[in-house]
């Protein structure tokens, strides 16, 4: 079956009909890297549990070589420009 990856925004998906979906086998399985609710503590997490189909990560999906690269880029280049070394 199909698989659903979520990397945009929680509230796009409704955490619940993905596990029914899951559980009664209209859905393949899920990948998640954002949440209904964040941080996903354990208590909204609890929902997820034992879900075999299920990869959760914890909103890192953004997390590149590049992107940490690029963030030191515009980091330092603001800092620079506020202490008036553009």
């Amino acid at each position: 079956g199909a698989i659903l990856i979520n990397t945009s925004r929680g509230g796009i998906v409704d955490e619940r009909a993905l596990i029914h979906h899951i559980q009664t086998g209209h859905l393949g399985g899920a990948a998640l890297d954002v949440f209904e609710h964040e941080p996903l503590d354990e208590l909204k997490g609890a929902r997820f549990d034992g879900i075999d189909a299920l990869i959760l990560t914890p909103h890192i999906a953004g997390v590149t070589h590049e992107s940490n690269r690029r963030v030191s880029q515009v980091t330092a280049e603001n800092v620079l420009r506020a202490l008036g070394y553009e």
